[in-house]
């Protein structure tokens, strides 16, 4: 895809200081991010990850995310891991100085973001519809909870309304037990990927037609989209006919010596080596445990003896002894992955300088491109950081 090419204009976007390091795939695309939270505006970090110049418009009170409870007093944390490489304006866009200053950044933008309920853009004057007509080259991604109709349309949509609604926490619960939350904002960062991937294949397709489209990304269908191998009901089936993921057996997590160890052992080769490591010869020998369907039938008899075994070491020694015959993690903290060896070798973490944070590390790179590595990633803005860029005109 060959960059956008530019008109002269008096755009805020010219003004930006310009990115550092090499071209990325989407070096040259232009980004409006005027969405919050997470799913919106990571999806934009994706898209600035991969080189484009995304300028995040805030109202005068902020995205809601700077006010969510943070550990890091200078700032959301949470904003700074899903706002990175953005420039940052506040606008008031219920002003019509705020909505001229809007339309000044259109002129030179590839992509408008935001995350409105359906109706909110119309009264704002920054529908599709509205915005077609004046720049049609314009890729124009809405993020909503339900999507673009039906009777949920209108309704406001947050990542763990969708994962209760769509069955996920019933699935993630015990048999038996209460449905329970997957913590993480899962649907929301799901979301997001699809925000990028969607506009990536619009400005593609853009490049053959000459002309932007509607790109509708929904945590509804974020939340379905994760769950499509859940998400199929062959004719004659009935309705209730267990739709759990989970192998069962002696797949999971389990206790060490010291620390927890995930293991899986689905396969023939990797259940020998589990209890040819483990001293367990005659649970290998015995015919009941020989499938994975027998050995989630006998777990109760299964998990003791595999429990006292793993006693003998480590969950981070059990590691090592298993190596690459038995698929397993030892329980790690997020605070270890700042100085996990196979992130330092891959360079996924990266110092950012901040006005008012100050230096910090965080992630960097989620994708990597041979020949277009993409620029250096920089901090999220502080609020209202590039604000000058308007005062220039």
């Amino acid at each position: 895809m060959s960059a956008p090419t530019r008109v002269a204009s008096a755009s805020p976007f010219d003004r930006l200081p310009p990115r550092s390091g090499p071209a990325g795939p989407l070096s040259g695309v232009r980004v409006l991010d005027l969405s919050a939270y997470i799913a919106g505006p990571y999806g934009c970090s994706l898209l600035a990850d991969q080189g484009a110049e995304v300028l995040k418009i805030e109202p005068p009170e902020g995205d809601n995310l700077r006010k969510y409870p943070s550990s890091l007093a200078a700032e959301s944390r949470a904003f700074l891991g899903v706002n990175r490489s953005k420039y940052g304006l506040v606008l008031d866009l219920k002003c019509a100085e705020g909505r001229a200053a809007l339309e000044r950044c259109l002129t030179a933008a590839d992509v408008l973001v935001h995350n409105f309920r359906p109706g909110v853009p119309e009264r704002l004057g920054i529908a599709y519809a509205d915005l077609q007509a004046r720049h049609p080259r314009l890729i124009y991604c809405a993020v909503t909870g339900y999507g673009e109709h039906g009777p949920l349309a209108g309704h406001a949509g947050y990542d763990q309304v969708l994962q209760t609604r769509s069955g996920m926490c019933v699935q993630q619960g015990k048999p038996g037990g209460a449905p329970e939350i997957l913590y993480g904002s899962v649907v929301d960062y799901y979301a997001a990927a699809l925000l990028s991937a969607g506009v990536a294949s619009a400005l593609y397709e853009r490049e053959r037609s000459g002309v932007g489209q509607y790109v509708g990304v929904s945590l509804l269908r974020s939340a379905l989209a994760m769950q499509s191998a859940r998400l199929v009901w062959a004719e004659g089936e009935p309705r209730e006919i267990g739709r759990d993921m989970r192998s069962g057996g002696v797949t999971g997590i389990h206790p060490t010596r010291e620390g927890y160890l995930y293991l899986s052992a689905n396969t023939a080769h990797f259940w020998r080596s589990l209890c040819e490591k483990t001293g367990l010869h005659d649970v290998l020998a015995d015919p009941r445990y020989a499938t994975v369907k027998q050995r989630a039938q006998h777990v109760d008899e299964l998990l003791p003896r595999l429990h006292t075994a793993l006693q003998a070491h480590s969950a981070r020694e059990w590691e090592a002894i298993f190596g690459q015959d038995v698929p397993c993690a030892a329980a790690r903290s997020v605070e270890d992955l700042f100085d996990d060896p196979q992130v330092a070798a891959q360079g996924l973490i990266a110092s950012y300088e901040h006005p008012v944070v100050g230096r910090y590390r965080g992630f960097r790179a989620p994708i990597e491109f041979g020949r277009t590595a993409g620029p250096e990633a920089f901090a999220a803005p502080a609020f209202g950081q590039h604000n000058a860029v308007l005062a220039a005109e």
